[in-house]
């Protein structure tokens, strides 16, 4: 009896074995094979994450660097025109020592702009560590310039960048053009900036103590590192610096050429970005660098290194947490686009109303609302101010005289000068006593209305409306844009305005309203043009006997015969130059009030449509006025 049941109970642990066994294995297979999926699931994604990173942190760098070196070489290709085409002259050089200042104010990534003629002769501004500007004007080498160090450029040269040079102030980068004058180069233009500008962009791009960023010259040396005053692995390098990666203090350096290449970072390696470890005696460091070609005689390499125990806690976190960082990737995402459609909407209106205040549309410009967010409320509160103060001083100064300023550069342009000029005067006929029947804002619609007409007449040919004389109107042409053909300008102006007002009477007509009838001066010859005034209260205006000439034509419009809606008398100096006039007749010499001799006076058919050898204008003999 006791075999008999020993021999099943065997049997029984055997077999409960082997079910338990096969069934803790199956579930441990199963299990294994889904956390070695997970596991291996999770080191591609962050070896895929790594990628990205890489990617983006390296081209950040690069893009940071390549941004900051192109707004050093912009700065000399923007100036190179000025020089060529005589604007600045090595010859002037206040002018030249005012311009560079500008540019080193208005661009903090300059740190010197020098200009060197034929024979060796600097002239250029240099900005020293404490934001002092100082002169240069001599032939010694400013900080960042040997000539002896130079490129080699030709009159065909484009930019032509030097290699990274020392100073006793610093490493400076530098780029030079050729200013040309005719097929020959007769000086060039050279920028420097401080490679210490270069500082808070590796800085910034510091992520903490795990990680270090560094910029190598094309020598080999250490130019920028991000933890020169405590490297990673322990102790200082910043007093060695700039010198070479072998020797600088920093092990991870030391190790480059003998790391080794890493196969997962493939996307970074087609981009141009180089992946290694690299193992010191103290850990295993991440590195990627890549090389930024343009800006120096020997192209620079940026780069950065991580601890390796980064990588492998990013395994861990991404191993224990996925299903949560799917939520809450999903959740970021979603917040992320309503943020960033919450927070770009006052962007986007803000964007639409500025385009309206670059075309000083001002009225079309609509206010930005307040928001609760400090920033976007102060901007919005900053832009509405600007508007109005711009709708304010608009009201006194001609939008078309405010766009052409602007344009040409404010202070330039409205420097006082003499030019020749035509003038045109209008007045309407009887004003006074067409108003007397008027309210004050009845009269007031009215003149805004005919002003509007006139304005509209004067912008559309190029002209400027100076001001508004009571009823009158003085405007003209030839400055401050060129303007060959001002004179026919002038007589197209003359002929628009007359064109309007008959339409805008006829609609007076029928509804029972005054109408308006106007003379028109004309008249062509040199005048001052520019700022006149005193101590803050300049006008952009004309002055001369020109201006007083074309008044004093509108005037002698009283005494053409009959009673026609627009009469438009010229001097001969306008008639000279309008080429293809034929609708004018000649109405004799005059003795104009206020001037010497006399002058002959033509009338203009407000159409000029009608030859007056074809169809007489109907106008009697004007008298002289004296």
């Amino acid at each position: 009896m006791v075999r008999i049941f020993r021999k099943p109970s065997r049997f029984r642990l055997k077999l409960a074995t082997i079910v338990g066994l096969g069934f803790g294995g199956f579930v441990a297979i199963a299990i294994g094979l889904v956390l070695a999926l997970s596991v291996s699931a999770n080191i591609k994604n962050t070896f895929s994450l790594l990628n990205d990173k890489t990617i983006l942190s390296t081209q950040a760098l690069e893009s940071q660097i390549q941004t900051h070196f192109q707004s050093v070489e912009n700065a000399v290709v923007g100036l190179k025109p000025f020089f060529e085409d005589g604007t600045l002259s090595l010859e002037d050089r206040k002018r030249i020592f005012e311009d560079f200042s500008i540019a080193l104010k208005t661009n903090t990534d300059l740190t010197t702009l020098a200009v060197t003629d034929s024979e060796g002769r600097r002239i250029g501004v240099y900005r020293a560590p404490s934001g002092k500007l100082w002169r240069i004007n001599s032939d010694v080498p400013a900080p960042g310039m040997k000539p002896e160090n130079f490129p080699e450029i030709t009159a065909e040269s484009g930019p032509v960048w030097g290699p990274i040079m020392r100073h006793e102030v610093g490493l400076f980068a530098n780029v030079t053009v050729p200013l040309v004058y005719e097929g020959e180069m007769f000086a060039a233009l050279t920028a420097a900036s401080s490679m210490e500008n270069l500082a808070q962009i590796v800085a910034g791009q510091d992520e903490g103590v795990d990680n270090t960023v560094f910029i190598l010259g094309g020598d080999g040396e250490v130019l920028m590192h991000s933890d020169a005053d405590w490297i990673q692995t322990g102790g200082s390098i910043s007093q060695n610096l700039p010198g070479s990666w072998e020797t600088v203090g920093d092990p991870v350096l030391a190790a480059i050429g003998q790391e080794d290449p890493l196969d997962e970072f493939g996307r970074a390696s087609e981009l141009g970005i180089e992946v290694s470890v690299i193992e010191t005696e103290a850990d295993v460091y991440l590195m990627m660098r890549s090389m930024v070609s343009g800006f120096s005689a020997e192209p620079l390499t940026v780069g950065q290194y991580y601890l390796g125990a980064t990588v492998s806690r990013e395994v861990e976190r991404l191993a224990g947490s996925g299903f949560v960082g799917l939520g809450a990737l999903v959740v970021s995402v979603l917040i992320a686009i309503w943020l960033g459609r919450r927070f770009s909407r006052p962007l986007r209106n803000l964007s639409r109303q500025s385009e309206k205040v670059a075309t000083l549309s001002l009225h079309d410009v609509e206010p930005l609302p307040r928001s609760r967010i400090a920033e976007m409320d102060q901007v919005a509160s900053a832009f509405n101010a600007m508007v109005e103060g711009l709708k304010a001083m608009n009201t006194y100064v001609p939008r078309s005289l405010f766009i052409k300023l602007m344009r040409l550069g404010g202070e330039k342009a409205a420097e006082a000068r003499k030019a020749e000029l035509t003038i045109l005067f209008s007045d309407i006929v009887g004003f006074t006593a067409l108003s007397e029947n008027m309210s004050a804002e009845q009269a007031a619609a009215l003149l805004n209305q005919h002003f509007a007409i006139l304005v509209e007449a004067v912008e559309s040919e190029g002209g400027t409306v100076d001001k508004f004389l009571g009823d009158g109107m003085l405007a003209f042409w030839g400055a401050p844009d060129d303007q060959p053909d001002h004179a026919e300008a002038a007589v197209r102006t003359a002929r628009r305005i007359a064109a309007a007002l008959k339409e805008a009477n006829e609609a007076a007509q029928a509804e029972g309203l005054p109408q308006i009838r106007m003379r028109i001066g004309i008249h062509t010859g040199p005048a001052l043009v520019g700022n006149v005034g005193a101590l803050d209260r300049w006008n952009y205006t004309v002055v001369g006997d020109t201006v007083n000439a074309a008044e004093r034509l509108q005037h002698l419009g009283r005494e053409v015969a009959g009673d026609p809606e627009v009469t438009i008398l010229a001097s001969a100096e306008t008639v000279r130059r309008l080429p293809n006039e034929r609708s004018q007749k000649e109405v004799g010499a005059h003795h104009l009030r206020g001037r010497s001799g006399r002058m002959d006076v033509y009338w203009l058919d407000p159409v000029g449509a009608v030859s007056p050898q074809e169809e007489e204008p109907g106008i009697a003999p004007v008298s002289a006025a004296e």
